[in-house]
């Protein structure tokens, strides 16, 4: 599978040169209660982006991204300390699995058997269960240099972990280059039957997270006729409905504020704003695809997700409650931030009319995800209807 990003839209001003790529730099980022050392990867493309990986929940804690001017800011939620992270995760920047999103019931059939799952998110599995992947340490298996540097982590998920079968291998490779895409590959391999939906849960506001500014000013784009609509639990509910005449119609770009609040819309109301995938295609893909497009007018910054992922969901952090202060001092709220997760699914292994998430010891699971940087030169026409 080769990672390829994602189709330039709009007029966009070329961010320059700083310096050539650094090599990475390795560093220990904490030590975890038990006396595990937490490690942190940095990686710099030369060209104003740098990405820091840290190996709890193969997750990315921080994003400098250029604006029009050049100027680089951190665009991603998260802490500066492993205590944030252990203490009030919210899954910022995690690698999730063994399930991404969530599994109604907390239980799926497979081959005729049964398979009980914690139930974490009312009477639901969300993202693999109480102690999903991003609750666990990751080894770092391969630290590369040169002009696309990157980091490869790895993670044995054990036969029952959160009651899903199969000893399953996961890598997660981070790497970056000189066209300031940040590329992330998961792969997955199983002893024996069982089911994979594995993403990142990046928390973007391309203001900046320390701007203070929520990114509902932000223009947002998704290619997709459709979407999943859920029940109260937030369980789709097994139809694919057109986004035309509703609030999540996204196909041209419009403000993501623009119709957040309307309370007409049931699925609004069940999710307090948007929580939901959207049917970008309708399997996986030889190659990644373009999934969303944001873009901050006040920055510039243009962010382009692709991904070989049939669906992507779309989250505007309705749950973060002012409760977490986060790495700029700044205390998140609703909206401060966005959640792009292209993915299977959701319920997908109870829904066989969306596909299968199972995976068998012949195959290899793969999602490539493609984040793309740029910026504009001006601001681009959107849309409020």
């Amino acid at each position: 599978m080769r990672g390829v990003g994602a189709v330039a839209l709009g007029a966009c001003a070329a961010i320059p040169v700083v310096a050539p790529a650094a090599e990475p730099v390795r560093t220990v980022f904490g030590t975890l209660p038990d006396g595990r050392a937490v490690e942190e990867v940095t990686l710099t493309n030369g060209k104003g982006v740098t990405a820091r990986v840290i190996s709890w929940g193969a997750l990315l804690r921080s994003l400098d991204v250029p604006d029009r001017a050049g100027k680089p800011a951190d665009i991603v939620l998260g802490y500066n300390d492993l205590a944030g992270y252990l203490a009030q995760p919210n899954y910022f920047g995690v690698s999730v699995g063994r399930y991404a999103n969530r599994i109604r019931g907390g239980r799926f059939i497979l081959d005729g058997q049964t398979y009980t799952l914690p139930t974490n998110d009312g009477p639901n599995t969300l993202h693999g269960g109480n102690t999903g992947f991003d609750k666990r340490l990751w080894t770092i298996t391969e630290v590369k240099g040169g002009a696309t540097p990157s980091v490869t982590l790895r993670y044995v998920s054990p036969d029952g972990e959160e009651g899903f079968p199969g000893t399953l291998t996961v890598t997660a490779t981070y790497a970056l280059d000189a066209t300031n895409t940040l590329t992330i590959s998961y792969l997955a391999t199983t002893d024996k039957p069982t089911i994979v939906n594995l993403t990142n849960h990046s928390f973007f506001n391309l203001a900046g997270e320390g701007s203070g500014r929520p990114v509902l000013d932000q223009i947002l784009t998704i290619p997709a006729e459709r979407y999943t609509p859920v029940d109260a639990t937030q369980i789709p509910t097994g139809e694919r409905v057109s986004v035309a005449g509703t609030p999540f119609d996204f196909r041209k770009p419009t403000a993501i504020g623009a119709r957040i609040r309307d309370g007409r819309d049931t699925q609004i109301v069940r999710g307090r704003g948007y929580d939901h995938n959207w049917v970008v295609t309708d399997a996986p893909t030889a190659e990644p695809h373009l999934v969303a497009r944001v873009e901050d007018p006040v920055s510039g910054r243009i962010l382009e997700v692709a991904s070989n992922q049939p669906g992507v969901q779309f989250y505007t952090g309705n749950f973060i409650d002012a409760t977490i202060v986060g790495k700029s001092g700044l205390v998140y709220r609703q909206s401060d931030a966005l959640a792009i997760e292209p993915e299977l699914f959701p319920d997908t292994p109870n829904q066989p009319a969306f596909g299968s998430a199972r995976l068998d010891p012949s195959a290899t699971y793969r999602n490539v995800i493609t984040y793309r940087f740029s910026a504009s030169s001006a601001h681009h026409r959107t849309t409020d209807k």
